[in-house]
């Protein structure tokens, strides 16, 4: 399978692109945590183990599961131009502005010759105390704290829904919200400009150049010609309608309407899909504290490439929802149920974040045992992974995949 083809959050799934978490996790501090966007710190031997455990879960139900590092490093294996041309790029995104700095870094960095090593390492940062061989002394090296980092770790990056998103047979390859983040999106795009498996196949409907900031997490494919976007603490709305005008310009995509769903803007509802997920034909998972007045927009194309038509949508989320998959009925089964205290808690560690692989059949979290019990209760197939130090980055199965094929 070549190229992107997802058309729906729901139709069967057949090939995922994951990240392993790394020793980027062992790069987090206290001190680091708020800069780096955790709550807390995972301990990486577990959170690998239940990583594993959900690569498993996929496997074995006919999913084929690519990774991020193994996929950046046969692009690196193309060619040392290509090579060359990413870590120079990489240390000058990474912060690194001196020319001397960069001439160390580089030759760090170059001396590994295994690219998968070497993208892994680019994940990881690089402490001053690795290139003390490496650097003449200066004012700047003395005063040096040892644990300083001189580039920093990826941690998020086991997220990888965020840094691009797949729509219909392209992506938007996001701006990300922070810094820390967006450094991230340069494995995307050289996966996409150089890899044979998508190089000059997959549209681009977005780009990590482009002003405004968005992320993968807002972006849902409701049904082949419409999209659910959340303008929220990651995504502008401007991102939102330059999307819109790039893709109903384009003849290639299908995307007719968009529904940009304006949701509160905390840390527990970072993204659209922590509040709400399609798990099956018609039924979604949703946090109650979203089922009060909400704007909902409307985006369809306008009159000429430069504008777009937004309607303001008076309505119930479920008859928005209704309307836009055509169908009668929709049911909305609420993360934590009527217990809210449970639903605060569960929705913290991404009850509502679940990642459907066929219709009716879902990869969640096991620690969201209130939820998970209402959903079998609904006639779901409910398939649960361990989440002890996954669920610290505050992103559930959904957060921690980027599903690049789905039968139509």
């Amino acid at each position: 399978m070549k190229g992107i083809n997802v058309k729906s959050e729901i139709k069967p799934l057949k090939k995922v692109l994951l990240h392993r978490p790394g020793r980027e996790l062992l790069n987090l501090t206290p001190d680091t945590l708020q800069e780096l966007l955790f709550d807390d710190i995972p301990f990486l031997k577990v959170a690998q183990e239940e990583h594993d455990a959900f690569a498993r879960v996929l496997r074995a139900n006919d999913v084929e599961v690519v990774y991020l590092e193994d996929l950046m490093a046969e692009v690196l294996d193309l060619d040392p131009a290509i090579r060359e041309k990413f870590l120079k790029q990489f240390i000058v995104e990474g912060g690194i502005r001196t020319n001397k700095y960069q001439r160390i870094i580089y030759d760090y960095l170059n001396q590994i010759k295994d690219n998968k090593t070497l993208v892994l390492k680019t994940m990881e940062g690089i402490n001053v105390n690795e290139l003390t061989r490496n650097i003449e002394n200066s004012l700047v090296d003395l005063v040096s704290e040892e644990s300083k980092m001189v580039l920093a770790p990826m941690p998020n990056l086991y997220f990888t829904r965020d840094p691009f998103a797949s729509i219909g047979h392209g992506i938007s390859l996001n701006r990300m919200y922070s810094v820390t983040r967006n450094r991230e999106t340069i494995y995307a795009e050289y996966i996409f400009n150089y890899h044979p498996d998508y190089k000059g196949i997959v549209e681009k409907w977005y780009d990590r150049y482009d002003s405004f900031h968005i992320e993968g997490g807002d972006i849902l494919n409701l049904t082949e010609d419409t999209l659910a976007i959340g303008i929220s603490q990651r995504t502008e709305p401007d991102a939102i309608d330059s999307l819109a005008k790039n893709i109903f310009n384009n003849p290639k995509s299908a995307i007719k309407k968009i529904l940009a769903f304006n949701i509160p803007n905390s840390r527990a509802f970072m993204h659209l899909d922590t509040v709400f997920t399609q798990i099956d034909v018609d039924k979604f998972t949703v946090h109650p504290g979203i089922l009060g007045p909400l704007e909902v927009y409307e985006i369809t194309a306008g009159d000429d490439v430069e504008e777009v038509k937004v309607h303001k949508i008076e309505d119930t989320l479920e008859h928005i929802l209704e309307d836009a998959l055509g169908i009668e009925k929709v049911t909305l089964i609420k993360c934590g149920g009527e217990d809210r205290i449970a639903a605060e808690r569960e929705q913290w560690n991404d009850g509502s974040n679940t990642l459907c692989i066929a219709p009716g059949v879902i990869v969640v979290y096991e620690r969201n045992d209130v939820t998970n019990a209402l959903l079998e209760k609904h006639g779901l197939k409910v398939l649960t992974i361990p989440s002890a130090e996954l669920s610290r980055g505050r992103g559930g199965p959904r957060c921690m995949s980027m599903p690049l094929w789905r039968e139509d």
